[in-house]
């Protein structure tokens, strides 16, 4: 080899080194790196029951990306109603279906291995519209109400509520099956029914049209398990790593939504298909703030709720357990890892409302999780129940509220709205109904104990 061609090839050979060196020394962008590293996207088909507010944390997942994060590429399904949600679950077309949890239980008492593996709504979040003309619930007898189909999360709300006011289904008020919230306000409209269970943002469009509430069954502070996300327990046993994926997404949709309120607002109002901001911020601030939790776990007492007042008609109901019907393995894993509990600790409070985060206390008795500081006193007054002056406290009931969820605002602890009720006996005749407006007195922490 010649001193020329011998020097040209030196050249290039360092320049080739150096251009190596340069190569390893950079990052690579971060989708060719993925590209590079990842392996493919898992399909998976996802259902959802219902087109309303309960079911945005699923929505989040998907439009954010969040299920692609854990490696799993979804497609999500509209299949209305619980039981034909369960029914697809059963045959196998989708793996996950966010659904109430009625349809769970009623396909697991008949055999079919579907359980809850998250709760994302555990108390009834319907509102009962009525015809303009009834004012008082004795003017249904005789008349048609209206629910999305037997069975259902609206049927049980609206039997739960006839029973409280006295009226038999079936002989007092017939129960009518229209399949949507849009049916239910149109046939409200046309007078062929007179009242419907509806739900966020159908209940805004009833009451701008004039239509009155009868009962808030939020009110109730009644534990029932609404909405959750469910799967079969064989794919909880031969893919236990595909539904901790899918719980770390679902997990981290519900942090998301708690957290962006104007991305939230919009993911609602695409699959809602409404602009209608007081609609849209009804939804998002009295579900998605006060009613998600931030650690999803099922509700056993609602479920066993559901389980008596099924167990007239299903006999398996009357001897069923409610752990047969949830799993909690992954929301457990979640929690206990600390895994939840990180996505939060950079946003100890919301700035979108400006309150202690919302669902830090599971959501039990009380209609709300909220974690709000107890309202300044506002005058000291002699309670109901004449006990005296010592520092009771005036409170006026507001939406959300129940005696269960006054109580953690007040007291910390739930367990204590007895000792509310007790020192307002006089004013509260039923603990399970109070109203917006009604004034209660609330003893001071001493006279409550831990």
């Amino acid at each position: 080899m010649s001193a020329q061609h011998f020097n040209r090839w030196r050249i290039w050979w360092t320049v080739s080194l150096l251009l190596l060196a340069l190569c390893v020394a950079l990052p690579l962008p971060v989708d060719a790196a993925e590209r590079t590293t990842a392996r493919p996207l898992e399909q998976i088909n996802i259902a959802y029951s219902s087109i309303s507010g309960n079911m945005a944390p699923l929505w989040v997942a998907y439009e954010v990306g969040l299920f692609r994060k854990y490696g799993l590429d979804p497609q999500i399904i509209l299949v209305p109603g619980g039981s034909r949600a369960a029914e697809t679950l059963t045959s196998g077309d989708v793996a996950f279906a966010q659904m109430a949890g009625a349809g769970v239980v009623q396909s697991n008492l008949q055999g079919q291995d579907i359980v809850m593996i998250a709760g994302v709504i555990n108390t009834l979040t319907f509102q009962f519209i009525v015809d303009r003309n009834i004012s008082h619930p004795e003017r249904l007898n005789g008349k048609a109400v209206g629910v999305t189909r037997k069975g259902s999360s609206t049927d049980f709300a609206m039997r739960y509520a006839l029973d409280k006011y006295g009226l038999l289904p079936g002989r007092d008020v017939a129960i009518v099956e229209l399949e949507t919230m849009p049916a239910l306000l149109a046939a409200l409209e046309a007078g062929t029914i007179q009242g419907a269970m509806l739900s966020a943002p159908t209940t805004l469009k009833a009451k701008k049209a004039g239509f009155p509430v009868l009962a808030d069954l939020q009110m109730l502070g009644l534990e029932y398990q609404h909405t959750g996300m469910a799967t079969s327990r064989a794919l909880i046993r031969n893919r236990s790593d595909l539904v901790r994926n899918v719980m770390k997404a679902y997990v981290e949709a519900i942090h998301y939504y708690k957290t962006h309120r104007r991305e939230s607002l919009g993911i609602l109002a695409k699959y809602l298909k409404t602009n209608d901001t007081d609609a849209l911020t009804e939804i998002y601030e009295d579900i998605g703030l006060t009613l998600v939790p931030e650690k999803p776990y099922p509700t056993l007492r609602g479920i066993e709720i559901m389980l008596r007042e099924l167990a007239d008609k299903e006999p398996r109901a009357k001897v069923a357990r409610p752990e047969q019907f949830v799993d909690v393995t992954f929301v457990k894993e979640l929690d206990t890892s600390g895994f939840v509990d990180r996505l939060y600790k950079a946003r100890p409070v919301l700035a979108s409302r400006g309150e202690s985060r919302p669902g830090a206390v599971p959501a039990s008795v009380g209609g709300s999780t909220s974690t709000k500081p107890a309202p300044a006193v506002q005058k000291k007054v002699k309670s109901a129940a004449g006990q005296g002056s010592r520092d009771y406290q005036e409170y006026t009931v507001k939406k959300g509220d129940t005696l269960s969820h006054i109580a953690e605002r007040f007291y910390g602890g739930q367990w204590k709205w007895g000792k509310i009720y007790e020192a307002n006996k006089q004013t509260i005749k039923n603990p399970h109904f109070i109203y917006i407006g009604q004034k209660i007195v609330i003893p001071p922490q001493e006279a409550v104990g831990t």
